[in-house]
């Protein structure tokens, strides 16, 4: 594998990253432009920057990782991501949307109107933004130590420094346009190498002859029917629950358009996963070394070199790399602009100043965790984070959008247990299992009994608390649910900000002058600037 072409490729897709986002810092002024690009970002530029940020490590390295080692039972995790955002479509994305919330927190706020339920549901966000964040900057260090030598750290410093400073720079309307070049160039880096390794794998003596590399123990008879279910579980409610997918969809101009966004979404998901799907299969037949020596995850990044002799070679590499590198930069970003919003709200006083300390800060934080821990498989680590979010703030979003009955002390119950049950199984699943081993099974993969038990735990602490049942809440489910009335204008970028801006965007009247939660500023005040 050539180095310098490594070193070309990732720094050529680093600065087309800080061109465009620096781009983008020419039209961000307002606060409203750093935390939802002032709600005006269109469906199909919503759906490819949604693509852009959603696509993570896991689903570029992960996914053909995971099929070469696991055979078909590495397919559930494609249709996962793919159906969780069937879920969106059809529960959460247009009432999130009509909201008129900047965060998530700002949501649980004024759903509830508790700050005790917003501090849990910031800390909840921060935490599984982190836990996210951890696995990308893994991908960035084996990448860069497979193509190009250099320490692993490398990897992961250089993906922390371009985030934090794309990020601080230009806020949600530098990091939209910048998602959505960084999926197109993904899905690019992905099709053509599996494209062009299908037309000369024919020439290619395999490693394996077929019934080696795909036995029938490999198939879906083979498949350990509770995990299948969990993880299942976990990936479809887990998206729900995704701090930097959800406050995409605040960039909406409305509900509708959220709607729309989710669609092409999925359309966009089910076209990319057919690649990587591809790679995986090519894998087991052809450098099922990978799979023995604990690099299953490099596989995307290897096969073209052993497959495609000579410069051919050496320039599908370079686009692979450059893709690899994509995905590390975008989920990233993604999460950043979403950690910088909760953590500046919370504890900066939502500015334009405040949003950019927090951006730094959230960056640097996972980079130190990811430094100390080695990957242990990019698909499977995502996946946890996946059923710890659909353990927590997944059921008070369903309720919270669904079920009038919901309260404060319930949503609070709720999440506690979900964030204890799964937790524990995630970080403790080893010690315990060594001394049980009949329930490892069940701490590997936790979400098919820790969501049904936060769902539990939920609803009866609310049926409890009845009586202390917000008080707004029929207006706020009003705002949810009535659809926005068509040809109404858009207010200007900037004019208010917080849940006011979202109820004059929606077509609602302002209740947020009221509500408990507020935008950078404070409901119906004006933004701050630079």
């Amino acid at each position: 594998m050539n180095a310098a072409i490594s070193y070309a490729a990732i720094t050529a897709v680093a600065l087309a990253s800080a061109l465009i986002g620096f781009y983008g810092l020419r039209v961000s002024r307002t606060t409203s432009d750093f935390y939802v690009a002032s709600r005006t970002v269109r469906p199909w530029w919503n759906a490819s920057a949604i693509g852009g940020e959603y696509l993570s490590a896991a689903s570029f390295l992960g996914i053909a990782g995971l099929i070469l080692t696991t055979g078909s039972a590495g397919l559930w995790f494609p249709i996962g991501y793919t159906a969780g955002y069937l879920m969106l479509l059809l529960f959460v994305a247009a009432p999130l949307r009509r909201s008129g919330a900047y965060t998530i927190p700002d949501f649980t706020e004024a759903r509830l109107e508790s700050r005790g339920a917003r501090l849990v549901t910031s800390t909840l966000v921060i935490v599984i933004g982190w836990l996210y964040i951890v696995p990308q900057l893994q991908g960035a260090a084996l990448a860069v130590r497979i193509t190009t030598g250099l320490p692993s750290w490398a990897g992961s410093l250089a993906v922390a420094v371009i985030v934090a400073v794309v990020v601080a720079a230009g806020g949600m309307r530098s990091i939209t346009f910048v998602q959505a070049f960084q999926f197109w160039l993904k899905l690019t880096a992905i099709a053509v190498p599996a494209v062009v390794l299908l037309i000369f794998v024919g020439g290619v003596e395999p490693a394996l002859p077929p019934v080696e590399a795909f036995p029938a123990a490999a198939g879906p008879g083979d498949h350990d029917p509770y995990r299948t279910v969990s993880l299942m579980v976990a990936l479809l409610f887990g998206t729900l629950g995704l701090p930097h997918v959800l406050v995409r969809f605040y960039t909406n101009p409305d509900g509708g358009a959220a709607r729309r966004t989710t669609v092409l979404v999925l359309m966009l998901l089910s076209v990319f996963y057919l690649f990587p799907t591809i790679l995986g299969l090519l894998g087991r037949a052809f450098a099922p070394d990978l799979a023995a020596t604990g690099d299953a995850d490099a596989l995307v990044l290897v096969l073209p070199d052993r497959l495609v002799p000579g410069w051919a070679g050496d320039l599908l590499t370079a686009l692979v790399i450059a893709g690899a590198f994509a995905a590390f930069l975008s989920t990233s970003s993604g999460l950043v602009v979403s950690l910088a919003g909760v953590i500046s709200q919370d504890l900066l006083g939502g500015s334009v100043r405040g949003f950019r300390i927090a951006a730094v800060a959230s960056s640097f934080v996972p980079l130190i965790v990811a430094l100390a821990t080695d990957s242990t498989g990019l698909a499977g680590s995502v996946g946890l984070v996946f059923a710890f979010t659909a353990s927590t703030l997944c059921p008070m979003l369903l309720l919270g959008i669904w079920w009038r009955g919901l309260t404060a002390r319930g949503a609070i119950a709720g999440m506690l247990t979900g964030a204890v049950l799964s937790g524990s199984a995630i970080l403790g699943g080893g010690i315990i299992s060594a001394a049980v081993p009949a329930i490892r099974p069940f701490l590997e993969q936790p979400a098919a009994w820790t969501v049904p038990l936060a769902l539990l735990v939920t609803v009866l602490a609310s049926v409890a608390d009845r009586r202390r049942r917000p008080r707004g809440v029929d207006a706020f489910f009003t705002r949810l649910h009535v659809p926005e009335p068509t040809g109404r204008a858009l207010p200007q970028a900037g004019a208010v900000s917080g849940p006011a801006a979202s109820g004059a965007a929606a077509g609602t009247s302002d209740r947020g002058a009221s509500s408990a939660t507020a935008g950078p500023g404070g409901p119906a005040s004006p933004d701050a600037r630079g």
